[in-house]
C-alpha cells in the first residue's frame, strides 16, 4: 500500500516537473519575447513602414521624395527585420538551452 503510494506520488511529481518546466516554461517565455518585440516595434513599427514603403518622404510628392521615402523605408525594415531576427533567434537558442537542462542534470548525476 504504502509503495503504491510513492510510486503513485513519485510519478505525479515527474509528471509535474515536465509540465512546469517544458509547458508552463513556454508559454511564460513566450510572452516576455513577445513583449519584447512589442516594444521593440514602437522603434521599427515595421507594419506601418511596410504600408507606406511606396509613400513619398514627409508627402514630398517630387521624384526626390518618392526615391527618398522608398530608400529610407526599404532601409528601416530591413534593420528592423535583422533585428527581430537576432531577438528571435537568440531567444530560440536560450530556450533550446532550457530544455536541455534536466538532460544535462541526468547526464552529470549518472556519469
Amino acid at each position: 500500500m504504502i509503495i503504491t503510494y510513492l510510486l503513485n506520488r513519485f510519478i505525479f511529481r515527474i509528471k509535474e516537473f515536465i509540465r512546469h518546466w517544458y509547458i508552463k516554461s513556454f508559454f511564460v517565455y513566450s510572452q516576455f519575447i513577445v513583449s519584447i518585440l512589442e516594444k521593440l516595434d514602437r522603434y521599427f513599427a515595421l507594419k506601418i513602414t511596410w504600408r507606406h514603403i511606396l509613400e513619398p518622404l514627409y508627402q514630398d510628392k517630387t521624384i526626390l521624395g518618392y526615391f527618398l521615402g522608398f530608400i529610407f523605408r526599404f532601409w528601416r525594415l530591413a534593420i528592423g527585420g535583422l533585428f527581430y531576427l537576432l531577438i528571435i533567434l537568440t531567444a530560440a537558442g536560450l530556450y533550446f538551452v532550457w530544455l536541455l537542462i534536466p538532460f544535462f542534470i541526468i547526464y552529470k548525476i549518472l556519469e
